[in-house]
C-alpha cells in the first residue's frame, strides 16, 4: 500500500476502535448505526474509498479496500455492511456500467454521504433464483412504471437511492430510483437473527413513475449484467466480512482465555482451550490468505478473481461461523449473554453463508469450476 491508502487504512481501524467497537452492541439492540457515524464514516473517506477520485472518491486498490473493509467490519458489521451495499454493490457497479451522466448524478453525492444506495433485487419470493423476480416494469411516454415488492434490502430503510431489478415479460432490467418517488414505501424489518443495525426494510413500488435516464446498462441485461457485476463486487466485500468477524471473535476468545481462571488457572493454558484457539486460528489466517489473493488478482485484473472470490467467499463464510461458534465455547455461560461481543459475532456470522449467493450455490459453483479445472486427461484411470 502506498502512504495515502496506507493512511485510510489507518484510519479505518482508529475509528473502529474508537467508534464503532465501543457501540456496536448498542446499534445492534437499538436498531440502527445512527446517521451521525454515517456522516463520520463519510467525511473520513470510507464510503468513497474505492471509487474514482474524478468523483471524489479515494480510488484505493481493491486490496486495500479488503484491508479497509476488515477494519471496519471487525468493528460493526453492520456498518460494514454500508460498505458492501452502497459502495460495492452500488457505487462499484455503476463506475462500470453506468453512463457518463448517471455517474456525475449519483456518484459525488454517494462519496460524500449525502446519498445513500442500496441494492434491491431480493424478493419475498425471489432469493437466490432471482430470475423469478415478480417486480415488474413497463415503459411509459416519459420513462417506466415500477410495481411489485422487495425483502431483506439492506440500508433501503434509510436510503436515498434504490438499485432496483424488475421484469417485462423475459427482460429483466436494472434502474436507479430515487427516495422522493411517488408510490415507494418502505417498511422497517424487526425480529432479525443478525444484521439488526442495518435498516434492512421491505419495499413497495405502486406504479412508480422513472424517467427514462433511470435506466442502468442495456434493458434486458439487468440480470445477466448488472446483477451479475454488482454480485460479483459484492462477494468480494462478503469475503473480506467473514475474515473480519473471524478476527474479532478470535481477539475476543484469547483475551478472555487469558484473563479467565478455572481449576487455578488461566484457561489459555488448558489444552482443549488451546486445541480451539490453534483451529480458530488457522481457518482465520486461511480465510485472510485467500481474500488477499482475489485483492491481488482484482489489483492486476485477472478474469480468475471471478471464480476466486466465490471460493474465499465459501471459505471466510465457514471460517466466520467456526471461529464464532469457538469463542462462544470457550467463553462458556458469558459467551451467551449479549454482555459479551462474541453472542453477536456468532449471529452475525450466520448471515454470511446467505447473503451474495449462499453457500450450497456457491458450492455448486465450485464443484464445476473443479470438475473443469482439475480433470486430467491422461490419467490412467
Amino acid at each position: 500500500m502506498n502512504n495515502k491508502i496506507d493512511r485510510l487504512v489507518k484510519l479505518a481501524k482508529a475509528f473502529s476502535n474508537e467508534v464503532l467497537r465501543p457501540q456496536a452492541g448498542v446499534f445492534d439492540q437499538q436498531g440502527g448505526v445512527p446517521r451521525e457515524v454515517i456522516t463520520q464514516m463519510a467525511d473520513l473517506g470510507f464510503l468513497g474509498s474505492i471509487l474514482p477520485r474524478e468523483y471524489g472518491g479515494s480510488g484505493i486498490d481493491p486490496l486495500s479496500y479488503g484491508y479497509l473493509t476488515e477494519e471496519i467490519g471487525k468493528g460493526c458489521n453492520s456498518a460494514r455492511a454500508l460498505l458492501t451495499v452502497h459502495t460495492s454493490l452500488v457505487g462499484e457497479t455503476l463506475v462500470r456500467l453506468a453512463n457518463a451522466e448517471q455517474k456525475e448524478k449519483y456518484l459525488p453525492a454517494m462519496c460524500k454521504g449525502e446519498k445513500i444506495a442500496c441494492f434491491a433485487l431480493s424478493e419475498p419470493n425471489a432469493g437466490t433464483d432471482a430470475g423469478s423476480i415478480q417486480t415488474t416494469y413497463e415503459e411509459t411516454d416519459s420513462g417506466y412504471r415500477i410495481n411489485g415488492n422487495k425483502k431483506w434490502i439492506t440500508y433501503s430503510g434509510i436510503a436515498d437511492l434504490f438499485l432496483v431489478f424488475a421484469k417485462n415479460g423475459d427482460k429483466i432490467s436494472a434502474f436507479m430510483v430515487e427516495k422522493e418517488a411517488v408510490g415507494l414505501s418502505r417498511t422497517l424489518m424487526t425480529g432479525l437473527l443478525a444484521s439488526r443495525g442495518a435498516y434492512l426494510s421491505e419495499l413497495s413500488f405502486d406504479n412508480v413513475e422513472i424517467p427514462k435516464d433511470s435506466l442502468i446498462g442495456r434493458e434486458g441485461a439487468g440480470l445477466s449484467f448488472v446483477a451479475n457485476t454488482a454480485l460479483f463486487y459484492g462477494r468480494y466485500s462478503i469475503a473480506w466480512a467473514g475474515v473480519a468477524i473471524a478476527h474479532a471473535a478470535l481477539e475476543e476468545m484469547i483475551t478472555y482465555a487469558r484473563k479467565r481462571v478455572q481449576f487455578g488457572k488461566k484457561i489459555a493454558q488448558h489444552q482443549l482451550i488451546q486445541g480451539l484457539i490453534t483451529d480458530s486460528t488457522t481457518v482465520f489466517y486461511a480465510a485472510k490468505a485467500l481474500c488477499e489473493k482475489i485483492g491481488e488478482l482484482r489489483n492486476q485484473g485477472s478474469h480468475d478473481a471471478i471464480m476466486e472470490t466465490n471460493i474465499a467467499k465459501y471459505q471466510s463464510s465457514l471460517a466466520a461461523i467456526q471461529v464464532a461458534n469457538n469463542a462462544v465455547q470457550v467463553l462458556g455461560g458469558n459467551g451467551l449473554c449479549n454482555h459479551y461481543p462474541v453472542e453477536r459475532l456468532y449471529r452475525e456470522a450466520k448471515v454470511l453463508e446467505i447473503i451474495e449467493g449462499t453457500s450450497q450455490i456457491q458450492q455448486v459453483l465450485i464443484a464445476q469450476h473443479a470438475l473443469r479445472q482439475f480433470y486430467r486427461k491422461e490419467s490412467v484411470l
